[in-house]
């Protein structure tokens, strides 16, 4: 609750000073539908983010894979999220993803330690291919705003990024917004 008390006082001094930082931007978060009858233990295993809308939390930008261990008796995923910044240094993150009793299982909350608790909307999954999700804040006519392209393969340009793109320009996000996580030979998975 602190970090939300100071980045609101941050978005303040910001507004005033008439400079918006990079993640805010004008506008509403869209009313996206979520998956229905989401099923958390097809949602296990690894994930690689292929097309993301920049996001200043995440450490890395390339190679971004993540490990979602699904707990069935916590009814939640222990989240390991890995990839290379620019500088070429490993970065790994560890956290939480779970549904809370306001929501569907599909609109779960990200909680990692040092990131500003988000939701974490999973618009359409297939489980085995691709998943469509979004993120976002509204803070005022302004809003935060995050879209994540995960595929079970870290293929650039493929089914999961032709399926999410239609169901973000459907949803009314911005598809231009994304931009491409390069997943190279170089690439090491040790998320």
């Amino acid at each position: 609750m602190l970090s939300i008390a100071v980045l609101s006082l941050s978005l303040v001094v910001y507004v005033s000073a008439e400079t918006l930082p990079d993640f805010l931007a004008a506008g509403k978060c869209a009313n996206v539908p979520i998956q229905d009858k989401f099923d958390l233990r097809r949602y296990h295993g690894r994930w690689y983010q292929t097309e993301i809308i920049d996001n200043p939390y995440q450490p890395y930008t390339k190679c971004i894979n993540s490990f979602y261990d699904y707990n069935d008796d916590a009814f939640s995923f222990k989240v390991n999220t890995a990839g290379f910044s620019d500088s070429d240094e490993h970065l790994k993150l560890t956290g939480d993803i779970y549904p809370t009793k306001e929501f569907a299982a599909a609109h779960m909350l990200i909680d990692f330690p040092s990131v500003l608790g988000v939701p974490y909307q999973i618009i359409e999954t297939d489980y085995d291919t691709y998943s469509c999700v979004y993120s976002c804040i509204d803070w005022g006519d302004y809003k935060t705003e995050f879209g994540f392209v995960f595929s079970r393969t870290p293929q650039n340009g493929g089914p999961a990024t032709d399926r999410c793109k239609a169901v973000f320009k459907r949803n009314n996000i911005d598809f231009s917004k994304f931009v491409t996580v390069p997943h190279t030979a170089e690439c090491v998975y040790r998320a």
